[in-house]
């Protein structure tokens, strides 16, 4: 995702201090999307708009809008840094008080959910997709963008290039893995994408894959919403499910912190299975009616 050069100067600047700062193409392009939809509110240049017209803003966005909380964040975090940064204003952007964004546990398969919804991908480029979320939990974004030289079956690892926060990391490539891939390989021969789009030059799209994965649950009449994230969150259940580190899932999944990765100890089968109840220690319960 690439921002657009063309502009007013005081965007072209502000696209190149964020350059400067080694902002991801994605941050950068919300964050023009969020100032360009500011200046569009009240008509004018952000340069001649000032705190109040901020918060003015936020309200409209919390009041009129009911944008989520993650559109409202962007908005703020791109008007700080417009103002901060690059217009270099001494008053600071604050957020105000807005709803606290809901928290909620993922939704994951169990291995026999996921061993059928893989088995009913026929088509062998996406269910090689899929398979590879599953096995080495990638983001949807970091699995399209795969090449070919990014598989090392030498050292049976995959190179995740430049994924969430503009970092490099490695996870493992699992064997059953390995040998779809090479199948995969001798049906398709991609040169350079791994798993390339329609058009000469370039990756499959995310809509694309997501397409699939929508259209096989329906088939299957699963209820749960299949995606390439769920099966990110698969992944990461399973392993915990299957005894390994929590940090190392964490650098697996390329966490920055520790807490986010621990969001799945709360739907692990093996975490809750080794917690008593207090029930149990209780002496045995008569059936309603028994005599004690």
């Amino acid at each position: 995702m690439r921002v657009p050069a063309k502009g007013t100067p005081l965007r072209q600047r502000m696209i190149e201090d964020m350059g400067i700062r080694n902002l991801s193409p994605a941050t950068q392009y919300s964050y023009v999307n969020a100032v360009a939809k500011y200046a569009l509110h009240f008509g004018k240049s952000p340069a001649a708009l000032g705190p109040e017209h901020v918060r003015g803003y936020q309200v409209h966005l919390i009041q009129d809008k009911r944008v989520s909380w993650s559109v409202f964040n962007t908005a703020v975090c791109a008007l700080r840094f417009l103002y901060r940064i690059t217009l270099q204003k001494d008053w600071a952007v604050q957020h105000i008080p807005y709803p606290r964004k809901p928290k909620k546990l993922p939704v994951v398969l169990s291995l026999d959910e996921v061993l059928r919804f893989l088995e009913f991908v026929s088509n062998i480029k996406y269910r090689a997709i899929l398979m590879t979320v599953y096995a080495a939990g990638l983001r949807a974004s970091e699995v399209v963008k795969l090449r070919v030289r990014d598989i090392d079956s030498r050292r049976m690892v995959i190179r995740v290039e430049q994924g969430k926060g503009r970092k490099d990391r490695y996870v493992m490539l699992s064997p059953k893995l390995l040998a779809l891939l090479r199948l995969y390989w001798k049906v398709v021969r991609p040169s350079d994408w791994l798993f390339p789009g329609q058009r000469p030059g370039t990756h499959v799209s995310l809509d694309r894959v997501e397409k699939v994965c929508c259209e096989a649950r329906q088939a299957l009449g699963m209820s749960k919403k299949v995606t390439m994230r769920m099966l990110r969150h698969c992944f990461a259940t399973h392993l915990l499910d299957n005894g390994t580190n929590i940090r190392i899932i964490q650098v697996l999944l390329g966490h920055s912190r520790l807490e986010t990765t621990a969001i799945y100890t709360h739907v692990s089968n093996r975490a809750l299975a080794q917690t008593s109840s207090p029930l149990d220690l209780l002496p045995v319960v008569p059936a309603p009616g028994q005599a004690k």
